[in-house]
């Protein structure tokens, strides 16, 4: 199967999906599912674990259920199984969203670049001088996710022919076990399975590095256009109560109360989470509705991430603009 045939059918499978996203929202009868990712740690997980949720959300009963792409998380908002995701990355949502999926962006869930890499074997010794060097070689990518997008973008720049590699769709807790066992000699991923890779081996781009080239990376909340019609003042609340967990870890003020909570529920130890923590950026509500972010970029690189994965044969087409997949009004409601 090939690189492009291993994509298209989770494009497809999502865009079959999707017209199953009209019961989302007349559905859930107090009760909503949130996805969101273990080993990915943010300060929502401590009003997820305290109930501040549901304090807020006149006791709406909160079903949390955690994914391992932001793949599956498309094609589960498609079936009417989740209504909110949260921090689902970029590129899986611009597949999704190519393919036909009415689903929107409602706020900028974390803004990352160290914490989403792709990680070289140590004893191919190659880097960014050597890049070259990797044709012929065999990758382990987490298909249509922010990784495979790093991915597309950092083989682009160092003129890798994608054609010329092996390319293998794994999860990344996945790939970091190949990489270790040396069945793959390069793989993508974040997170915890990140942190596992950089112990085989190295990465070809800093964080810093990636951004100077406008490789950037950031996860969004997302959710069925749908359900943010019917439950817009319900969604708002929940952003509410997410952006009043990002304060109070932004301030500094309240971390030795919140990261032990946050490790906890992310299934990692402390000294792991705030590493990974240290990596993240939340953006203030302020931050997010500017035109940095959600008030004009958001959806101009999203046509930027869609024509990557065009350009690569990736997805057959993308959307002529982005701006209708960019929702601004439950957010811009939390203030």
């Amino acid at each position: 199967m090939t690189f492009k045939t291993k994509l298209m059918g989770a494009v497809a499978a999502t865009a079959m999906l999707a017209g199953a996203q009209g019961a989302v929202a007349a559905g859930h009868g107090g009760e909503i599912t949130v996805a969101y990712f273990l080993e990915w740690p943010m300060p929502f997980q401590f009003a997820k674990e305290t109930g501040m949720y549901e304090e807020a959300m006149g006791g709406t009963k909160i079903n949390w259920v955690s994914f391992d792409t932001g793949t599956a998380m498309s094609a589960a908002m498609a079936s009417g199984d989740v209504q909110i995701s949260v921090s689902q990355g970029v590129p899986p949502f611009v597949v999704a969203a190519s393919a036909g999926q009415d689903i929107q962006i409602v706020d900028v869930a974390v803004s990352y670049s160290e914490n989403d890499n792709c990680v070289v074997a140590s004893a191919l010794e190659i880097d960014k001088d050597s890049a070259g060097e990797l044709a012929g070689k065999k990758v382990a990518v987490p298909l249509g996710t922010a990784a495979h997008y790093g991915f597309l973008s950092q083989m682009n720049h160092f003129g890798v022919d994608l054609a010329s590699l092996d390319v293998v769709d794994m999860a990344p807790a996945e790939g970091a076990a190949a990489l270790a066992q040396g069945s793959v000699d390069m793989a993508c991923g974040w997170g915890g399975a990140l942190r596992r890779m950089k112990e085989s081996g190295n990465v070809l781009l800093t964080g810093d590095e990636k951004q100077a080239l406008g490789i950037l990376v950031f996860d969004a909340t997302t959710a069925p256009a749908s359900f943010i019609a019917e439950e817009g003042e319900l969604l708002s609340q929940f952003l509410a109560v997410t952006a009043e967990a990002n304060a109070m870890w932004n301030s500094g003020e309240n971390t030795a109360e919140m990261l032990p909570v946050i490790a906890k529920d992310a299934g990692m130890d402390e000294d792991a989470t705030a590493e990974t923590l240290a990596g993240f950026v939340f953006p203030s509500v302020e931050e997010q509705l500017s035109d940095a972010w959600l008030g004009g970029t958001a959806a101009s690189f999203m046509k930027g991430v869609a024509d990557v994965f065009v350009d690569s044969g990736s997805i057959d087409a993308a959307l002529d603009s982005y701006d209708g997949t960019v929702n601004t009004g439950p957010l811009a409601a939390t203030q």
